[in-house]
């Protein structure tokens, strides 16, 4: 049997009541309106009532209805499983009460089918839109997503609507680092989605209130906070290898490139050197350790500014956190370390042996020069060896795009 292009999960708990109607008007439009193959499948997540026997007998009546059961509760369980397991190019979900218009499918699914994007949303809170329901719900959606761009830096408009895809290979990139298995799923997946680079198309959707939902606003606002806590942390500490899939999927970061290094590099240069000349004149003219001499003080302040450079440079310049690969870059920097220290040892030296008792001021100036020639040196040394991007393994991305390319099967990215 051919493989769908798209597979539209549909998530359920105990929806015996709604299903049967909500699938059979999903199926009817999917026939109507999208000229290429699918498959709707019924995501069971535990249920207690009828719901599992409702959409067994829907998948034996309609062609392209498919059922699976689940032993635990969880949206986000659900769609993981699925998606993981299907074989379609474009993978999407909504809500069992359809609360969005149909009429906003294919405008989701087409610019991922395209390779345009690579994450879809529909979004309540564009201009465009169209949304009937109560102002306790729109202020806390609208406070939700507040409080994800504060915390999180999130760009995109409307976490929670119920209706989002995504393409195969994506969400094999994705899925693995995606931990909550309830409602902050989508948040944590489109977080995901945009610290790796990945493009995240929004469509405006009319949308109009469930006044039956059964969710628990109190409970899922603070399953929410928890989520936000440990996506904070994971990303603080560097847990998640959002670059290494920035990297496989080849979306380049507008901030890193040679110029925006070189930028970067440049001010966190500049500060250290103010650091660096600054210990050399006071440990020279004995404001702190009594005075030493020239030759000490600047080993002494280049090792403690190279030190602050390479901490900064790996965080600021290179976007490299966490504890991973420190030492071993802070070893390396000391490598380099031992080349400045020589560029500016030579320096002094060359200014002594024409000028023994040349004061302070002068041997600042000498170090100073002899260290922005030194800078060029260490950028280089940090871009292309320090902090050069790790070779990776070919991902489960170029593995889909192969097969794609082999079966004949609409392409599923760029």
């Amino acid at each position: 049997m051919k493989a769908p292009v798209l597979d539209v999960v549909v998530p359920v708990f105990n929806e015996e009541v709604t299903l049967d109607a909500s699938v059979r008007r999903l199926h009817a439009h999917l026939v109507a309106t999208f000229p290429y193959p699918f498959r709707i499948t019924v995501a069971d997540n535990a249920s207690t009532d009828a719901t599992l026997e409702v959409a067994g007998r829907l998948a034996g009546e309609l062609d392209g209805v498919a059922v699976v059961h689940l032993e635990q509760k969880g949206r986000g369980r659900a769609l993981k499983r699925v998606w993981l397991a299907s074989d379609a190019s474009v993978l999407a979900y909504m809500d069992v009460d359809l609360s969005t218009d149909l009429d906003a499918l294919w405008p989701l699914v087409a610019p991922l089918m395209s390779g345009h994007s690579d994450v879809a949303i529909g979004t309540r809170l564009h201009r465009d839109s169209r949304v009937v329901r109560g102002a306790k719900r729109e202020a806390i959606s609208r406070g939700y997503n507040l409080m994800l761009r504060t915390a999180l830096g999130a760009s995109f408009s409307d976490a929670q609507c119920g209706f989002k895809a995504i393409r195969a290979d994506v969400a094999h990139e994705l899925l693995p680092l995606v931990e909550d298995p309830t409602w902050f799923f989508d948040t944590e997946l489109l977080v995901l989605a945009q610290r790796s680079g990945l493009r995240i198309h929004e469509v405006p959707v009319d949308w109009f209130d469930d006044p039956d939902s059964r969710v628990d606003i109190v409970r899922t606002a603070k399953d929410d906070l928890r989520g936000i806590r440990r996506m904070k942390r994971s990303f603080a500490r560097g847990f998640l290898p959002t670059e290494d899939i920035r990297s496989r999927m080849g979306r380049t970061s507008p901030a890193s490139g040679v110029g925006a290094h070189a930028v970067r590099f440049g001010i966190v240069g500049a500060a250290t050197t103010v650091l660096h000349l600054a210990l050399f004149a006071l440990l020279t003219s004995g404001a702190i350790g009594g005075g030493v001499g020239s030759q000490t003080a600047n080993v002494v302040a280049l090792l403690l500014s190279t030190i602050v450079n390479t901490a900064a440079n790996r965080r600021w310049t290179f976007g490299i956190r966490g504890p991973g690969s420190a030492l071993r870059h802070h070893l390396q920097a000391l490598g380099v370390f031992a080349v400045t220290w020589g560029l500016t040892a030579a320096a002094l030296a060359g200014l002594h042996a024409f000028w023994g008792d040349a004061p302070t001021a002068v041997e600042t100036v000498v170090v100073g020069v002899a260290n922005v020639v030194s800078t060029v040196v260490k950028f280089a040394a940090m871009r292309a060896w320090i902090f050069a991007e790790r070779s990776v393994a070919a991902s489960p991305a170029s593995e889909i795009a192969a097969r794609d390319a082999t079966s004949g099967r609409l392409p599923a990215g760029r």
